[in-house]
């Protein structure tokens, strides 16, 4: 089995295509044609063009929605994980402080090694680093293989 490709601050994102790029797109076609339908069908087909465009529009919310709620709970997994992980690697002073680290700033902490984690906290505490800052600051990148 081959070992997956080092991740990075430029390559963590994951993209699928099939999802973000097969399906995004027919479902947006189909929005662009049922509107397009809207305005070009007679009056006696005017009923059937509006339940087109709606079934379009909530079609559309539906794909969004399923990427959005495993991303939320994976997101909730992660903020337990990475309070674990600090209660056990970090030093009495910063472990107090665990509390004071936003969600997006725990999801950003995920990457860093066990042996940077302790200065970028700080860091994060002190400067209130956001998400992307945290991550473009870390030198020894953990992967997270498993990212939805």
């Amino acid at each position: 089995m081959s070992m997956p490709k080092p991740q990075s601050f430029r390559n963590h994102a994951s993209v699928d295509p099939p999802f973000h790029f097969v399906a995004m797109a027919a479902l947006f076609l189909n929005l662009i044609f049922g509107i397009i339908l809207l305005f070009l069908s007679a009056r006696s087909q005017l009923m059937l063009t509006l339940w087109i465009v709606t079934l379009s529009v909530v079609l559309l919310i539906t794909f969004f929605k399923s990427r959005m709620y495993p991303l939320k709970v994976q997101d909730r997994i992660i903020r337990l994980e990475e309070r674990l992980r600090m209660d056990a690697l970090l030093p009495e002073p910063l472990r107090k402080r665990i509390p004071e680290l936003t969600e997006d700033q725990l999801i950003g902490l995920r990457f860093a090694s066990d042996d940077e984690l302790p200065s970028l906290v700080e860091l994060t505490l002190d400067k209130h680093l956001d998400r992307k800052q945290i991550k473009e600051r870390i030198q020894n990148w953990r992967p997270d293989h498993y990212r939805i």
